[in-house]
């Protein structure tokens, strides 16, 4: 990619479960790396799922130069001792960035952990590490599901923003008009943190719709339709979401987004697809 086309990317990994799974992350990572990226990002489990399969994710990411590497860190990740562990090993290991989110409440878990809103993990972080760390943090243009009203979410935002982070992702969404809206409404509230667009390519029409329920992005009609009709014609819903894709992200750029955050489910074909295309 030549630096007159260049534009921000980052990309979102998941700790891999199998040996198969790593094999596949391993592949992936090595091809999205050839892109030069700003960063890779490893999402965290709650309740103690992942936790360590993130560390080992992170760590072994990092042994490579570039990019750098920022481990997802959640509310869900224990006690501030526990907490603070972790944070010194990745301190040792010299990772200083960390995404810090509240987490999802895993059926089961009762409650949520000791923190209970990102922005108290920040405050946290800060104040046991002062001028450490680089704060990233996630915030929803199409509103979280638990949040009540567009409002409360701006509000909430602007907390996390406000306890000191240096740049936050979105969840993914479709409609470029939720993004534009969305960040609108922060310049208004006094938010002046970077906030960048993540996208998930489309891949499969069953999954993307359940992730679309875990997290309230909304899937309009008509891409619904659509990616119904071609029945289980993958190869179809493939190309069909590259396209999506691509011309969903060309109308970000077009706008001057900062850069583009792509949740990539640790496959490479898609995301390389939609990136070539751009640049």
């Amino acid at each position: 990619m030549n630096k007159k086309n260049h534009f921000g990317l980052s990309f979102e990994f998941f700790p891999p479960k199998s040996k198969e799974q790593k094999v596949v992350l391993l592949d992936t990572q090595a091809k999205l790396r050839q892109l030069n990226p700003d960063f890779f990002s490893v999402t965290f489990g709650a309740g103690g799922s992942t936790i360590s399969a993130t560390a080992d994710t992170v760590i072994e990411l990092n042994k490579h130069e570039t990019p750098k590497v920022i481990p997802h860190l959640s509310c869900m990740g224990g006690t501030p001792k526990e907490i603070q562990d972790l944070l010194q090993m990745y301190l040792d290991n010299g990772i200083t960035d960390i995404l810090a989110l509240r987490g999802d409440v895993h059926s089961g878990m009762g409650s949520v952990g000791y923190f209970r809103y990102a922005n108290e993990l920040i405050e946290f972080i800060h104040e046991k590490y002062p001028d450490t760390f680089n704060i990233t943090v996630g915030c929803y243009p199409e509103v979280h599901p638990e949040t009540e009203s567009f409002e409360s979410e701006i509000k909430y935002f602007k907390q996390k923003v406000d306890a000191g982070v240096d740049r936050a992702i979105t969840q993914f969404f479709f409609n470029p008009d939720a993004y534009f809206n969305f960040v609108d409404h922060c310049e208004k509230a006094g938010v002046d943190t970077s906030i960048t667009p993540g996208i998930m390519p489309i891949t499969n029409y069953s999954n993307i719709k359940r992730f679309c329920g875990f997290c309230g992005t909304d899937m309009p009609r008509w891409l619904q339709y659509k990616l119904e009709s071609y029945g289980d014609d993958r190869k179809s819903i493939q190309q069909f979401g590259t396209e999506f894709t691509i011309k969903l992200c060309q109308q970000l750029l077009d706008q001057g987004v900062p850069g583009i955050h792509f949740y990539t489910l640790n496959r490479a074909k898609a995301t390389l697809d939609v990136v070539k295309a751009l640049s």
